[in-house]
């Protein structure tokens, strides 16, 4: 559904995206994952047709990029990362107003928003600036939906909701998974890749890895340690200049330690307590999205 080959784009001397190539099949819910700067966006605006490439090429479709822009449009829903509706038309009007310009109404294609417009219905006469953050993310999906695109882009969909809203939003996108469409969204936060189908890992530009997130996190071959002390800064210090250390980075109360091969909890514990750390607590885990991809920034 999605075929992209070697696309490259710079603005000036920085290289947006660099070289980048993958497939996303029809159906499929593919996650383009990276943080700020990764290049996400520019990727996006080339592929919903708002920006050219400076090389390669892309079809969504079945359409080309650049040939086919104007038919392409019809095609795709797009989402981008800012809110981009009208903030003085209401909910209603929002709707009514994107299907107006896609030739159609929203009756008919409303079963496929249904499950999303009934949790907006209470406030369709509220204007779309007076919103929540997550019932704007609802509205600006809806809108996205509304002339039943063939393939949906979303931008960093959840960025600035909270944490609920991100769960219901990933629940509705498998509920759309479910009708056929094919979905292509980014997001920064790791934990949101495990709900897609395959991912791509992106840093600088580039792609670092494709796989589905299982396949991602059994790329971590290096021992791996959560660690925890009562001074965590101390520690942190302690740990970068051992002699069995990789790499040391902080992943929320614990610190995540990759090794050397052959390296055991006993000699971490025997290397801590020798520096006086109290309260160590040490275990070796398995590998996450996020511990996979930090470990690939090291070898790109």
């Amino acid at each position: 559904m999605i075929h992209i080959q070697n696309i490259a784009k710079a603005f000036g001397e920085i290289h947006a995206v660099q070289d980048v190539s993958f497939d996303v099949a029809r159906g499929e819910l593919f996650g383009l994952i990276g943080p700020d700067g990764a290049g996400k966006t520019t990727l996006f605006k080339i592929l919903v047709t708002l920006l050219l490439p400076d090389s390669g090429s892309a079809t969504v479709a079945g359409r080309d990029v650049v040939q086919d822009f104007r038919a392409l449009r019809q095609m795709v829903g797009y989402m981008p990362g800012r809110f981009s509706l009208y903030p003085d038309l209401s909910v209603e009007e929002n709707l009514a107003f994107f299907a107006t310009v896609f030739g159609t109404t929203i009756q008919e294609n409303y079963e496929l928003i249904r499950d999303i417009y009934v949790q907006l219905e209470p406030f369709k006469n509220r204007r779309a600036g007076a919103l929540s953050g997550g019932m704007k993310q609802k509205l600006a999906l809806c809108c996205a939906l509304i002339h039943k695109p063939d393939v949906l882009f979303l931008d960093e969909p959840t960025t600035g909701v909270d944490a609920v809203s991100r769960k219901e939003f990933w629940e509705m996108l498998q509920s759309l998974k479910k009708h056929g469409l094919t979905i292509l969204v980014s997001t920064p936060y790791m934990d949101e890749a495990g709900q897609c189908d395959r991912i791509a890992l992106m840093q600088n530009g580039q792609i670092l890895a494709i796989d589905t997130p299982t396949g991602v996190e059994n790329r971590f071959a290096k021992p791996l340690f959560a660690v925890r002390a009562t001074n965590i800064y101390r520690l942190i210090q302690d740990l970068r200049q051992a002699p069995f250390t990789i790499t040391c980075y902080a992943f929320g109360e614990f610190l995540h330690l990759t090794t050397q091969d052959g390296v055991s909890t006993g000699t971490i514990d025997t290397y801590l307590t020798e520096r006086h750390h109290k309260q160590l607590e040490i275990k070796p885990i398995r590998a996450g999205i996020e511990d996979s991809f930090m470990d690939l920034m090291q070898h790109a």
